[in-house]
């Protein structure tokens, strides 16, 4: 049954696979963000409508798209209908008809994106560190000595970089880095441990380096997800 694998309150994707809108509409290519309100049979589901900044974005009944269910057993997928929308208690909620079987993606925390990034880091101090144990939140002040490398592959969980220097196994370190293509070129700041560091045999003097986020805005690291699910899905289209 659907609701073995997914349920009320799950986060969803939704992404246009039809011709509904001409392809230059930006409505087209974009991902909405939405939760599933109900699940009314094994093949139909009702989800709020998309909101951004503020605003009602309003889906047009025969829409079929690509869903991303965030269950707490997984991440799954199927392609589905808009088939009726209808506003309920000053919610507007969309009808979804779902059009293939459900699937399995792998939990993306896991999987790695390959890539050249520059990367920006230093090691935090033991007041930063003091500071961070206390508020979880805390984030520290990048300041101005930052080490320059190269990020070689990224997840939703920790990334691999190259650096001609190295860290220490353990040590928390601050880093950043940017997105191809992210709005407003925003910086991507995050706390990580490092897990493993290992000079590379075809380079002596280069030091690979793989570490894993601690602490990361949520926003950041959907965005992240998006940004790797979506170049995935560039490259598979290639190969089509």
């Amino acid at each position: 049954m659907l609701t073995d694998y997914i349920s009320p309150g799950n986060r969803v994707e939704l992404k246009a696979t039809g011709k509904v809108w001409m392809d230059e509409d930006v409505r087209t290519k974009h991902i909405y963000m939405s939760k599933i309100m109900d699940v009314t049979s094994d093949d139909r589901v009702e989800i709020l409508m998309p909101f951004e900044r503020g605003k009602i974005v309003l889906l047009p009944v025969d829409g079929e798209y690509s869903m991303c269910f965030y269950s707490t057993k997984g991440l799954f997928q199927c392609f589905a209908k808009i088939v009726d929308r209808y506003r309920s208690d000053n919610m507007y909620i969309l009808v979804m008809d779902l059009t293939s079987e459900l699937s399995k993606l792998q939990r993306r925390e896991y999987y790695r994106f390959s890539c050249a990034l520059e990367l920006k880091s230093r090691l935090c101090s033991k007041e930063e560190l003091e500071a961070f144990e206390k508020n979880r939140k805390y984030l520290v002040d990048p300041g101005d000595n930052l080490q320059r490398s190269v990020v070689v592959d990224i997840s939703g969980g920790g990334l691999r970089f190259v650096a001609n220097f190295q860290y220490e196994e353990g040590s928390t370190i601050y880093c950043a880095y940017r997105l191809p293509g992210s709005l407003n070129d925003k910086e991507y700041e995050m706390i990580c441990n490092v897990l493993k560091v290992q000079e590379l045999e075809s380079r002596p003097g280069l030091f690979e380096h793989r570490i894993q986020y601690v602490y990361i805005d949520e926003n950041s690291r959907e965005d992240i997800i998006h940004f790797i699910f979506e170049e995935e899905r560039k490259i598979r289209k290639k190969q089509t």
